[in-house]
């Protein structure tokens, strides 16, 4: 799989990174110009680009005002910082970073492209990079083992989830890492309800209690705060025309209502595993 390379640092003070999320300052800010896509990369005033790690999802720690279950959420993010390179990282009440040592940590990204938010949909390296800054290089599941986005999933904190810019042999190598962390109990699996269901009382059932795929968690929380019922949660699915396809079976669907059960309890639930689906960009 074909991706651009570019060595810089990463810098998380006065940022609010996650699971999956964190800012990054290109060595050569003229690489930017290099990413491919229709999106393109939006800057902060100091040249910070926000990385959204590719292949991964980590449970929200802050979503319109709302988060999931705060455990594997900040589980997520302490390990990336802690894999990246940062110690003694202290936060606000607001997950936004005051201090950390060092300040930055050099590293690299491997990237095909921005998301409509411009935000540059990555696979994250630490240390020396395996090319030149500024051009393309071929990208494996050797290359792959050596990410961020390959360590998380190894050790249970993230969901693998899947967009059509990730090439199928890196999607089937997170998926066996990520199914072996769920075999093994690790991370967030234990009390993932995602496929078994979840009974949906209010906004708490999902801020609080219940660990389910951020996708599906984030859909809800803008419905819910519509106050309609739930029974109507499948229409509001429709029209948001996510176009997904089933990769076990093959089937293409618009709108996750496909993918989605409500029984009459009230309990919603994915009929598929994360990693079996696979979703357009948009």
């Amino acid at each position: 799989m074909p991706m651009l390379l570019i060595q810089g640092s990463f810098h998380v003070k006065n940022t609010q990174p996650d699971g999956d999320t964190v800012h990054f300052v290109a060595d050569n800010l003229d690489d930017w110009s290099l990413v491919g896509g229709k999106n393109p990369v939006q800057l902060t005033g100091a040249d910070h680009a926000k990385l959204r790690l590719e292949g991964i999802d980590a449970l929200e720690t802050h979503y319109h005002g709302e988060h999931q279950p705060l455990k594997h959420g900040h589980a997520a993010a302490d390990e990336l910082l802690k894999w990246l390179g940062f110690t003694n990282v202290q936060r606000d009440a607001n997950e936004s970073v005051t201090a950390s040592t060092p300040a930055s940590t050099p590293g690299y990204i491997l990237t095909r492209g921005a998301d409509l938010f411009g935000r540059v949909i990555a696979l994250v390296g630490r240390g020396s990079p395996p090319g030149t800054s500024g051009t393309e290089i071929s990208v494996g599941v050797p290359e792959l083992k050596k990410t961020a986005n390959h360590h998380l999933a190894s050790v249970g904190l993230v969901y693998p989830t899947f967009y059509r810019s990730l090439f199928k042999d890196l999607r089937v190598e997170l998926t066996q890492v990520a199914q072996q962390a769920q075999t093994a109990g690790k991370g967030l699996w234990p009390d993932d309800v995602t496929t078994s269901g979840v009974k949906i009382t209010g906004l708490s059932s999902i801020t609080d209690d219940a660990v389910i795929v951020p996708k599906l968690f984030r859909r809800l929380v803008d419905y819910l705060k519509l106050d309609m019922s739930l029974t109507c949660f499948p229409a509001y699915l429709a029209g948001k025309e996510d176009l997904v396809t089933v990769l076990s079976t093959g089937e293409r669907f618009s709108g996750m209502h496909n993918v989605v059960e409500i029984t009459n309890s009230n309990t919603l639930r994915m009929t598929h595993p994360i990693h079996d689906l696979l979703f357009d960009e948009k």
